[in-house]
């Protein structure tokens, strides 16, 4: 896989698929990379080429600069100049979780270059300042924790939420546990203090006058973003929602096939 390295990042990519198709940008979730994608997205070859990336904080991405460089605008302006320096002008694109707050960010703040928007099981952030003061306490204490225990408790410690109840009972949970034991807690830190939720700023406000069409997925057991995804669709007129059978937080993982037939038949639209 090739790197790109720009003033305060050394970009880890890979595009797959045949470059004269059209480009879907894939930004992946928290305690994720680019390998989170490049195993189920072959069946889209054929249609599409797909970008895949490692975010900073995450696999083989490194950051060069200050801290500030992990936040969001700093991080979304460093992902336009990556889709600048490999002369695409615009594409598709697909966030999950953590990479869809932030994928829904670009959407937002520079439109012109994107198509369509698909966004898994995300959110525009916290509404209020409280909620984000009480979240960001959450999220430097999680941070610090990265720092001092050992990190495969960290994982035991973070998968045994309820968000994650569907996924640790995949039968790749396993394997996707060991995948996640290669990221650097050092620098899954610093991504967790910088862009969690408790850090970024709220874009609800903004829904309404987005005109980019979105596709918002979410899991028919996932209650938390079920609830979220429905008050995003009520507030952005051009969004659709769709409520994937049989998972959780993670449709990727938990419903594959559904999750590409969404996409192909939302992109072909």
């Amino acid at each position: 896989m090739p790197f790109l390295k720009l003033k305060n990042y050394d970009f880890h990519y890979t595009l797959n698929g045949y470059l004269n198709q059209p480009i879907i940008l894939f930004l992946h979730g928290f305690l994720g990379n680019s390998q989170d994608f490049d195993a189920r997205i072959s069946p889209l070859f054929p249609q599409f080429c797909c970008l895949t990336l490692d975010l900073p904080g995450h696999g083989e991405t490194q950051v060069l600069g200050e801290d500030s460089c992990y936040k969001m605008p700093e991080t979304a302006a460093a992902l336009i100049e990556v889709l600048n320096r490999l002369h695409i002008s615009q594409c598709y694109l697909m966030g999950y979780s953590m990479g869809g707050r932030l994928g829904l960010y670009l959407t937002l703040y520079f439109p012109q270059y994107f198509k369509k928007v698909i966004l898994e099981s995300t959110s525009p952030g916290l509404k209020t300042e409280s909620e984000r003061l009480q979240r960001l306490i959450s999220d430097t204490q999680k941070s610090q924790q990265l720092q001092t225990i050992e990190f495969s408790i960290f994982l035991e410690q973070w998968y045994h939420q309820p968000l994650f109840k569907t996924l640790k009972n995949h039968p790749e949970f396993d394997q996707i546990f060991e995948r996640r034991l290669k990221n650097n807690p050092m620098e899954l830190s610093k991504s967790l203090r910088y862009l969690g939720t408790g850090n970024q700023m709220s874009l609800w406000e903004k829904l309404p006058k987005n005109q980019i069409p979105l596709l918002l997925l979410v899991g028919e057991l996932d209650h938390k973003f079920k609830q979220i995804n429905q008050e995003i669709n009520q507030l952005c007129p051009v969004s659709q929602l769709q409520i994937i059978p049989n998972c959780g937080h993670n449709i990727l993982i938990e419903n594959p096939q559904a999750w590409i037939n969404v996409i192909v038949k939302f992109l072909s639209e």
